[in-house]
């Protein structure tokens, strides 16, 4: 198995993970990292991006082609950009969770998504121990709150979730817990700018 080479750790610190293609970044997923920092009281962000999406049938373009490009967009002292999965091997999101608690024990991780993606969670791999396993924080993304409050993941969780000004508290909470913010968004995906031609697999 290849090196992990896991970005540096603090015991205590609380960590937001960002999984996803990032085919392409964009300022879409560097304005939630933002807002996850400061809504969700984080020490730091890791973006994971992945080798490949279980659930879309097409595969991005090459890892390393998205990690430059995802280094080039997202420059912050408290942001690390890592291949983790990769390295590891791993599939699905709760398998990476897995290993991350497993190796990190004294980090308190939290797991983040768009409220496009809590839409759809229920059709992730073991989403229920997903939830089980680390907090959630969701932020909102243009036109997603509603189905996203009525989706089978919000509605199975509805008495874990915090009130938006709790949200801070969401890294010392432990699972199942939840939060989704709402604020000032961009709209832009990773869908449009490679149907827009400017991003080419």
């Amino acid at each position: 198995m290849t090196a992990l080479h896991l970005p540096p750790t603090a015991s205590g610190q609380a960590i937001g993970l960002l999984g996803g293609s990032f085919d392409p970044p964009h300022e879409g997923h560097v304005h939630i990292t933002h807002e996850a920092l400061k809504r969700f009281g984080l020490d730091r962000v890791w973006w994971l991006v992945s080798p490949g999406n279980p659930l879309k049938p097409d595969a991005p373009a090459s890892l390393e082609r998205r990690m430059v490009a995802c280094r080039a967009i997202m420059d912050h002292p408290r942001v690390d950009i890592t291949d983790v999965e990769a390295r590891m091997g791993t599939r699905y999101t709760a398998e990476t969770l897995a290993r991350l608690v497993t190796l990190r024990p004294g980090v308190r991780f939290v797991w983040l998504m768009g409220a496009d993606n809590l839409a759809g969670f229920h059709r992730w791999e073991d989403w229920r121990g997903i939830f089980a396993r680390v907090p959630i924080g969701v932020l909102a993304r243009p036109g997603e709150q509603v189905r996203a409050g009525l989706s089978p993941a919000a509605r199975t969780f509805a008495h874990a979730r915090l009130e938006d000004g709790a949200a801070t508290a969401l890294p010392r909470l432990p699972p199942p817990v939840w939060a989704m913010v709402t604020g000032p968004m961009v709209d832009q995906s990773s869908t449009r700018i490679r149907a827009s031609g400017a991003w080419v697999r």
